[in-house]
């Protein structure tokens, strides 16, 4: 099972298919990381507007570009329209917001990054007097793309997609959009494979991205700020997993990350240790046999494994739109 280094996009675009998350990392810790990134090789960058660290990301790669060590074509920079921004409005606002923090011309993947919508007026995260967010249940996806159709013709965004949403939601986008979506970013990992949503994208040449592909072994801090007792799957520990890690002679980190490439998955993973930054791309130099690679599918929990279901945002699945509430 062979996997390439890129994904091609419906646009024709080749998008390298390991990038570096940047979600829950910041100030100087995350600048230092993505020098380390781009040392290694790496250069699909992700971020968004509500990881409030587009500015970092800016600086960064503009440094490298200023100093001639990269041009603005060696990569692929992809962010994201917040949840309150779920608007033509919005739209216009949150992505000259992000050029501007990334001091770029142009970003190369914009998307929309859930499926439901806050209150608008300028917080990110709009909270009433009891804790839950504000949402706007009127959110009109078809509006926000049109918004963001707009700007691939203006040539400010090279190609659009979606983050997070159903298979429902995504046919609605599909039947009804000008421009077909370029890619689908979604929580997938060992113990929730998201088989089905996967093979409809595949049938449709939208390339899915995987995010938290080793687990949201990060989110344990978030949680418990909120007064979350949920426990975090620790993959690398998995039996099976440390088996084929032992055999291959590879890290269980790499042994998940291959797995999720030889599904014609992007990655994204994130980290802020050089070791593990050069070792999450180190994924090409070997292959899953197709045992293994059977036994790793028979370890797919379906919805039960999945961790990121927005518990964090309190009130986030009363909107009409909330993604995973019969899945």
């Amino acid at each position: 099972m062979s996997v390439s280094t890129h994904l091609e996009l419906n646009t024709g675009a080749l998008m390298p298919s390991v990038g570096y998350g940047t979600w829950q990392a910041g100030g100087e810790e995350l600048e230092s990381a993505l020098n380390m990134a781009l040392e290694a090789g790496y250069r699909h960058i992700d971020t968004a507007t509500v990881y409030t660290n587009e500015e970092i990301v800016g600086k960064v790669i503009n440094e490298w570009i200023s100093s001639e060590r990269l041009s603005r074509s060696d990569l692929f920079i992809v962010t994201k329209l917040p949840p309150a921004g779920n608007s033509s409005k919005g739209v216009d606002k949150y992505l000259k917001e992000s050029l501007e923090k990334l001091n770029l011309d142009y970003i190369d993947l914009y998307l929309i990054h859930v499926p439901f919508g806050f209150k608008e007026g300028g917080e990110l995260y709009p909270m009433g007097e009891d804790g839950n967010i504000i949402l706007e249940p009127n959110t009109s996806h078809m509006s926000t793309w049109t918004a963001m159709e707009r700007y691939v013709k203006d040539g400010k965004v090279k190609a659009i997609g979606l983050s997070n949403f159903n298979q429902e939601q995504i046919d609605r986008i599909w039947n009804n959009g000008e421009i077909k979506p370029a890619n689908l970013q979604i929580e997938m990992h060992l113990f929730h494979q998201q088989k089905d949503l996967l093979q409809y994208c595949q049938s449709k040449g939208i390339v899915v991205t995987a995010y938290s592909p080793l687990g949201s072994r990060g989110l344990g801090e978030l949680f418990q700020s909120i007064g979350s007792s949920q426990e975090l799957p620790d993959l690398f520990a998995h039996p099976e997993v440390q088996k084929i890690s032992e055999s291959l002679g590879k890290s269980p980190a790499q042994i998940l990350l291959r797995f999720l490439l030889q599904k014609g998955v992007a990655i994204i993973p994130k980290s802020t240790s050089e070791a593990h930054i050069k070792s999450n791309l180190k994924v090409f130099d070997f292959e899953i046999g197709e045992e293994f690679f059977e036994t790793l599918e028979g370890l797919d929990q379906r919805g039960a494994g999945r961790i990121v279901d927005f518990s964090f945002l309190k009130g986030a699945d009363k909107h009409p739109e909330f993604p995973f509430r019969n899945l």
